[in-house]
């Protein structure tokens, strides 16, 4: 325990030795941008495919998105939180055909699943959930066309190309492996598309992206990835399709002035983010929350397959369509299980609505914010899950909170005011930064201080000899309780209100997480 600690827990000042915590190189980079001097802030994760129940893989980015929306929130700005679904496309038309349903019938089924998801895991209550077949969204895809189509941006001609069903893109003879597959989707086969198709001026774009990046030197998250994309760029753009055949694919949106074509599901799907905000008929709502040229809000949250779409298609499409980029992108890993990629096939698949249904949302959201890395892939198994909720929840946070309030309800009559409760900047700064596991950590290390705290103060002995001086020690536990707890509210809401109305009502909490045999 650190000397400050140790003087801590008899004069009750409040802590401080950890307040000074270095950042990370890239919490260093992040701070160097401007600040964001509005009160409104952006944020949105991708649309997943509603080909498949949902996994633990966009449950991450869910949670992810939400503790960004919730830290936001917390600190008195207005938010707008967008996620939803994507629901047109070659593979979810034949998905719907080996159902036997009629498209809207089997996107409809699956959309639930998602909002069941977002319930499940206690998303931010101010979520808006946007369906990619909803009217209002078809209607701002078609103004988008047109305004790419005035800027000269839009051309057909007949095309041959290699494409990945899996990824809904076109592949190129050294995006394959050795088998001829996407290394993405090596289930699928590779299609050899031969059609007429409109396509969007991908290659115009390529020096405005190089010199926005240039000027944006942290407008993706991580560097790495950020280097992979202006690498990519910088080797020279193909224009891509943007349409598909009526006759062969009708399951899209239609492409204004030729009902002969439908828009291709990338150029429909990213739209969604300012169809959202309710663009382009809400101009005042579309400033204020995707932002202006001077202050932009946007930050997007995506895998790291969707790296190219986010970061290179659709900032030339926005730009195609004289709009503001994003602010940044924020790239996060994969989910693997036992070392592997994920699949049905090899019975790996973890259903993160099952986890929720046995241990509850929060342990969940917490293991994900923690033991996820932001920007890496990492590795889930149950055992691995079940660990940490016993040594860290169980025993951890759920017995710290469980042995400060019991000695509170015994030593006081009535609740230890903390309305004085300072700051954890460092936690503040983390989170802010996308280093949501180091924040976590940092929230951990206070929590392990405490539990030293009453280890070596033992207030349950000096009680007995002098319940003045026991009473001091308690209330600088409650008050650094209730300032640790107040930091976890973007990260575990639900048991950070749970704690906080115990210390509030002076009593001792109910099981928080029950041990796991």
């Amino acid at each position: 325990m650190s000397p400050s600690h140790k003087k801590i827990i008899f004069i009750a000042t409040g802590l401080g030795a950890k307040e000074e915590g270095a950042l990370s190189n890239f919490a260093q980079a992040r701070m160097q941008q401007k600040p964001n001097t509005k009160t409104s802030f952006y944020i949105t994760t991708t649309l997943p495919y509603v080909n498949a129940d949902p996994h633990i893989g966009f449950a991450l980015e869910l949670v992810y998105a939400d503790i960004f929306a919730r830290h936001h929130a917390l600190a008195g700005e207005a938010v707008f939180f967008n996620t939803g679904t994507d629901e047109h496309g070659a593979k979810i038309y034949r998905k719907a055909q080996e159902a036997g349903v009629p498209p809207q019938e089997y996107v409809d089924e699956y959309a639930q699943k998602f909002k069941n998801l977002i319930k499940a895991l206690d998303i931010w209550e101010g979520v808006n959930f946007i369906r990619t077949t909803d009217e209002s969204h078809k209607k701002a895809a078609q103004e988008f066309w047109k305004r790419c189509d005035a800027r000269g941006d839009i051309y057909k001609k007949n095309y041959k190309m290699k494409y990945c069903i899996g990824c809904e893109l076109e592949k190129t003879n050294s995006e394959l492996n050795e088998k001829g597959q996407c290394p993405l989707h090596p289930d699928h086969e590779i299609e050899t598309i031969n059609e007429e198709n409109y396509f969007f001026k991908f290659s115009k774009y390529q020096k405005q992206l190089l010199g926005f990046y240039e000027k944006n030197p942290n407008f993706i998250i991580p560097e790495r990835r950020f280097a992979e994309i202006k690498a990519f760029v910088g080797r020279g753009l193909q224009d891509f399709s943007i349409s598909r055949l009526k006759e062969k694919m009708p399951w899209g949106v239609a492409v204004p002035g030729d009902s002969a074509h439908v828009m291709y599901v990338w150029f429909d799907a990213l739209v969604n983010y300012i169809s959202a905000l309710e663009w382009p008929d809400n101009k005042e709502k579309f400033n204020n929350f995707w932002g202006t040229v001077d202050a932009p809000n946007a930050v997007q949250i995506a895998g790291k397959d969707n790296l190219r779409q986010q970061s290179a298609m659709w900032q030339a499409m926005l730009m195609s369509a004289e709009l503001l980029p994003s602010k940044y992108i924020v790239i996060h890993g994969f989910i693997t299980s036992g070392g592997q990629k994920m699949s049905k096939s090899l019975g790996n698949v973890v259903d993160p609505v099952k986890i929720i249904e046995e241990y509850g949302a929060d342990a969940l959201r917490y293991y994900l914010a923690r033991h996820v890395h932001p920007v890496e892939d990492s590795d889930f198994t149950m055992e691995k899950f079940k660990e940490a909720y016993n040594a860290n929840l169980a025993n951890g946070l759920g017995n710290l909170a469980a042995r400060i309030l019991q000695m509170s309800s015994q030593y006081f009559d009535s609740p230890v005011d903390i309305s004085t409760t300072r700051e954890m900047p460092e936690v503040k700064k983390f989170t802010e930064n996308f280093e949501f596991n180091i924040a976590m950590d940092s929230i951990w290390s206070y929590m392990r201080d405490l539990d030293g705290l009453i280890d070596e103060g033992k207030p349950f002995e000096v009680v007995k000899k002098s319940k003045k001086r026991a009473q001091l020690q308690v209330a600088h536990l409650v008050k650094e309780l209730a300032r640790i707890t107040k930091h976890l509210k973007p990260f575990l809401p639900e048991t950070s209100e749970k704690i906080l109305t115990s210390i509030k009502a002076n009593q001792k909490p109910g099981t928080l997480f029950p041990r796991k045999d």
